[in-house]
Order: C-alpha cells, then structure tokens, then sequence
C-alpha cells in the first residue's frame, strides 16, 4: 500500500507539470517507511493462522486434506500440514498461513501469488524477514523502536523483492468504498462494490477471488477427475483463495475503513493516523470495537478479522466437498487448473461479473461499515507530509575555525551566524511520526556573520580590542542549500535518470527508494528516538554561501613578510556539509508543518578576487582556505 500512496501522489504531480516528470520517476514508492497494505506481512499471517486454528475439528481435518493433495509435486517447499505455528525465521517452507501475506503486497494476481510461493527462492527470504518483524514488533518497548523495526522491515523487503516498491497499481484496492448515505443496507452496499465498473475495492477483490475459488472447488467436488487434475485444481482454488483473504483482512484494517478521499498527502495521512491512534467502528452484525491498523495490530483485531476468514474458508470446503455447489447462470468464468490471472496492480475497476450477495452476505455481515463519502458527517481528513511545497527556515549556528585566511593566521577561533531563508521542495519524509528521509529542497536565502574571535595577529591579551582586529571581520553572504536523497554517492540519481527515466523506469524507481532509505549500504538510515530523529546527512545536503559579491566590500587585514599588513577586499565561498542530524518531532496541521533540527557538520570557506586597498601598489599577499567545524539549529515551516 506504501507503492499505492506513492503512484497516487506522483499521478497528482503528473497533472500539475510535465516539468515534474523527473521527480515522478524518481520517487516511484518512495514509501518504505510504515507498511500501508491493511496490515503487515506477520500481521495477515497470523490472521489466517488464528482462522485455521479455530475452525471446527471436521473443517480442519476436510482443509488439511485438500492442502495434502494440493501439495503434492511441492513437499520440500510446503509444509506438511496447513499452518506451521512453529515457523520462525529462516523457513525452508511456506504454510498456507503465509500465503495471505504474500497475496497483494508481494504478488498482483492468485497466478503471481502461487508462481512467487511455488518456484521463487526470494519469498523465502520475504518470510524470514517478517518472522524477524515479528519478534521486533513483539520486543518494540516505546513507539520509536516500533518505528525503527517497521522501517528497517521494509528496507529489507525491497533489497528481496525487487518490485516490492513498484508493484501497485493507482487503485484502491486495498480500501473499503465509502458509504454514500447512512441508512445504506449491505446488500446495497455489496452491490455497488460488485457492480461492474466500480473503482477496485477490497470487499469486490475478495468476492472476485473468493468467488474463482468456489467455482474450482465445485469443480473439484464434481469427481471425474485424474489425481494429478484434482492436485493442480485443488491447488489453484487455493491460491484464488488466499489471494481474497488478503483483501477480506484488509478491511478491518482502521485507516483502511476510514476512507480514500482526497489528494494523496489526505489519503496517506489519513491511513496512517487511524492506523496508529484507532477508530471506533461498528460491523454490519452490529458489533463495535475499537480497530487498529497497520502494524499496530491487537489480540482483539486478529481475533475479529478471523472469524471472517474462518467463515469463508468454510465456504471453501463446503464447495470441495459438494456441500455447497457453487454454479451460477452466465457466469462467464472459466474454470481452469490455474489460479486466477487478474492484476490488481495493473487494473482499476470492477469486471463484470455475478455474484450472489447472500452468499457473501454471510461472510461480510462481520466487517466493518466503512466511513461516510466526502460531506456532512466524514470522519476528520490528516494529512501527510507528502507533495510539493513552499517554505521558509531559520537558522543559527556558530563554528570553530581553522585560523585567518592569511598564510600565517593560524590562530583558531570562533564565529556565528544568522540566516533567513525560503524553501522549495517536495515533501517526502514522514507522516505523524518519525519515519524515511526522501525530502528534496531547493533554498535561497541571506546569512549575516559575525566578527571571528581570533585576532589578525597575535596580540597582547591584555588590550582589549573591537571586530576591527579581528582575523575575519562580520560580513554577509547570499546562500543556498539542495538536499536530495542518493542511492550510493552523492548526485548519482540525478547523474543516473536522463539514462534510465524512460528506459528502466523501475530499476531508477528502486534506486530512489534505496535512496530515501538510506542509501545502498544502508548508512543514512534515520533512527527514531523517543525524543526525535537522529541520522547520519553527509552527501544528503549542501549548502553555498557567497560573501563578498555586493556593496560594501568585505575587507580584512592580513600581516605578512614579517612585520608588514595589507588591507584589502575579497570575496570568498563557503561552501558546507551537514554530518550528523537530530530532529525534534514535526508539529502537523492541516497544510503546515513546523520542527527544529540541529545538524553537526563541518565545512570550508575559500578565498578569492583578493585586492589591495592600502598601502596602494603593493602585491596582494597569498590567501589560504579555513577550515571549520559547526553546529546549526533550524527552524523550519512548510506550507503544503
């Protein structure tokens, strides 16, 4: 769901400017941060593995059946029984459990599903993965080690699944329409879910597959086939299967029940608050609980979402074992030994198809009744820090510094600053918590520094002097900063894009994912704190100060050749690299957002365009660099 958030707000770029073709390409999934799939790969496991095992022991034992014939030809990739509540990290087979995790997120179809479980060696580094999850969730002590758990997660599952980021379509697959009034019935409701042409949903992607399942399984039912027939076809109809739970347990999912209205910094803000904080929800049985969401999963949640999924894979059996034909009239599906292929990644409506809403009825009537369309009586829209935006900073900072630009200055001292800037940029970096860095900027703007305390020359302490002694005297400067992610050195996505944007869009896309995550090795990774955000910038930002370019002059004495001074004019470039970054919690409102960094860096300032002014004729004495070594504060709004 992060890579549905993601094509929603580049789809928005697209419509703004064609000039932001670029950013598009390069921030394709740039999500990594807090998984947006209705819940996390661990989560959907253990749904289904709380379903299976509450089933009746005459389901469970007509389930196991059908997995044991559905697995034969794949004993050493699936376990011997149906679940595996054993299974830990480093799997060496998949239990069915796992399957309703891999569906949506890790595969766009029940046909991609069963190829990526069956014949990939990378799912099973998928599941070790989540298994890891799993425990870190589980050990997460504040809310800051559960962020840093989600997020290192989801930068190993791009690192094994390669389309991890860029595998969603622009849908809403993973949602529940909104209700249009609030008396609807569900039957109404369901059927505007099923109507052809709907936009994809999660209650019509599970009636879809679950639907495809029935059919194999009445197939299956009906006898009169080979061994090897009823293995593939009782194997596809379990994949079709696992592919609707998917969706079916997205839907209790909070931010998956409060809607998909709005742009796409409203959509994603909106997903992630409900997620974390909650939702008071009512089910269409009339039960009410409050629900959490992605990666915030309960005891109670997983217990709601899977009495739903034990429902419908009672269903299955039933249709299996001939209990519950499944054949309706100018269906118009066929009924083949193989998964189904529909794409939930590259479609975006409902296909035709009947569907018999009684039958789904029983298993809907205990999901949650989303929230209302856009208007009177919506639940309250958040937003994200996500899309474009224009801003302004502050900053201060005062540095250490290497001596005096003359070749003997060689004192250190001290100077500060003050700058005033604006900002242009997209926002990237975070929802309502601590989460990835992919914040681009632009800035321009104007510092004013101050006299340094070291001296022109050694001087009796004793005297006291004003700035005019000092070694580099207060002046002003017009600067500017950039700050873009990068994948392995400093400026390579943008080096790497005119290549690449139009002829591997993917492959650009999961470099800038990489990027905003930390880069390839991954030493950027941001590391959230219960007090902020702390991470290792160099490369991330530059900034450039330009002194010396406008009236008056800057001018500073220099002693040379012994006894001698000169007084001249210069210009200089400063030129600076933050190291290490510590920011405070972001303040969000509706269209602003305001925090306070502080960045530890180090930088260099260099002399040129030197000329003399007294005594008149001389040679202009030879200038070094300085060195030096700061902390800045920054003050930073944005506005949306």
């Amino acid at each position: 769901m992060k890579r549905y958030f993601t094509r929603l707000f580049l789809e928005s770029l697209k419509k703004r400017s064609v000039a932001l073709h670029l950013s598009k390409t390069l921030f394709l999934g740039i999500f990594l941060l807090c998984t947006l799939s209705g819940w996390v790969y661990p989560e959907h496991r253990q749904i289904a593995l709380l379903a299976i095992q509450n089933l009746s022991p005459a389901y469970r034992q007509a389930l196991e059946k059908l997995w044991k014939e559905a697995r034969m030809g794949y004993e050493g990739r699936l376990t011997e029984f149906i679940i595996d509540t054993a299974q830990g990290v480093k799997p060496k087979q998949l239990d069915y459990a796992s399957w309703s995790a891999i569906a949506g997120d890790h595969s766009c179809s029940p046909q991609n599903l069963l190829n990526n479980v069956l014949k990939t060696e990378w799912i099973l580094n998928v599941a070790d993965i989540a298994a890891q999850l799993k425990i870190d969730i589980e050990n997460s002590k504040n809310n800051a080690q559960h962020i840093n758990a989600i997020r290192n997660s989801d930068i190993r599952f791009q690192r094994a699944d390669l389309e991890y980021a860029t595998r969603a379509g622009s849908n809403n697959v993973h949602f529940l329409l909104p209700r249009t009034e609030v008396n609807i019935s569900l039957n109404d409701y369901l059927d505007s879910c099923f109507i052809k042409g709907a936009p994809l949903n999660a209650l019509g992607a599970y009636a879809m597959f679950h639907k495809s399942a029935l059919l194999k399984a009445s197939k299956y039912a009906d006898g009169n086939l080979s061994e090897a027939d009823k293995s593939a076809l009782i194997l596809s109809a379990l994949a079709d299967e696992a592919f609707a739970l998917h969706f079916l347990e997205d839907v209790f999912a909070a931010g998956h029940i409060a809607g998909t209205r709005g742009n796409a910094s409203l959509r994603k803000g909106t997903h992630d608050y409900y997620n974390e904080h909650g939702l008071e929800v009512i089910s269409w049985n009339g039960t009410r609980k409050i629900n959490m969401g992605d990666a915030y999963m309960t005891a109670q949640d997983a217990k709601a979402a899977s009495i739903a999924i034990g429902l419908s894979l009672e269903q299955l059996v039933k249709a299996a074992e001939g209990k519950q034909t499944y054949h309706p009239k100018n269906d118009g599906v066929g009924i083949a030994n193989q998964p189904d292929s529909f794409s939930v990644c590259a479609n975006s409506v409902m296909p035709a198809g009947n569907y018999d809403v009684q039958l789904f009825n029983v298993v809907m009537v205990t999901t949650p009744v989303p929230g209302l369309a856009t208007g009177t009586g919506e639940l309250p829209r958040f937003r994200a820090e996500l899309g474009t935006f224009w801003g302004i900073s502050s900053g201060l900072d005062v540095s250490a510094i290497s001596g005096g630009f003359g070749k003997d200055q060689t004192t250190t001292g001290a100077i500060g600053g003050l700058e005033a800037n604006v900002r242009f940029g997209l926002g990237l970096d975070g929802v309502l918590n601590q989460s990835g860095d992919g914040l681009v900027f632009l800035q321009v703007g104007w510092r004013q520094d101050s006299y340094s305390t070291n001296k022109f020359k050694n001087l009796d302490a004793s005297i006291a002097t004003n700035s005019i002694t000092s070694a580099i005297s207060g002046r002003s400067a017009y600067n500017v900063r950039v700050r873009l992610p990068f994948w392995l050195i400093p400026g390579d996505l943008i080096l790497a894009a005119p290549f690449l944007v139009f002829t591997a869009p993917k492959t650009l896309a999961a470099m800038a994912v990489t990027a905003a995550n930390g880069g390839l090795i991954p030493w950027q990774l941001g590391m959230a704190t219960r007090h902020g955000r702390f991470q290792f910038v160099l490369g991330r930002e530059v900034g450039l100060s330009f002194y010396g370019i406008k009236n008056p002059k800057d001018a500073i004495i220099i002693p040379h050749e012994g006894s001698k001074t000169s007084f001249l004019v210069y210009k200089s470039t400063k030129i600076d690299f933050p190291v290490v970054e510590y920011k405070t919690f972001t303040s969000f409102s509706q269209n602003q957002s305001s925090n306070l960094l502080f960045q530890l860096g180090f930088g260099l300032d260099m002399p040129y365009g030197a000329s003399i002014l007294l005594p008149v004729g001389t040679a202009v004495p030879e200038l070094k660099d300085v060195w030096y070594v700061g902390l800045r504060i920054v003050f930073d709004w944005r506005h949306y």
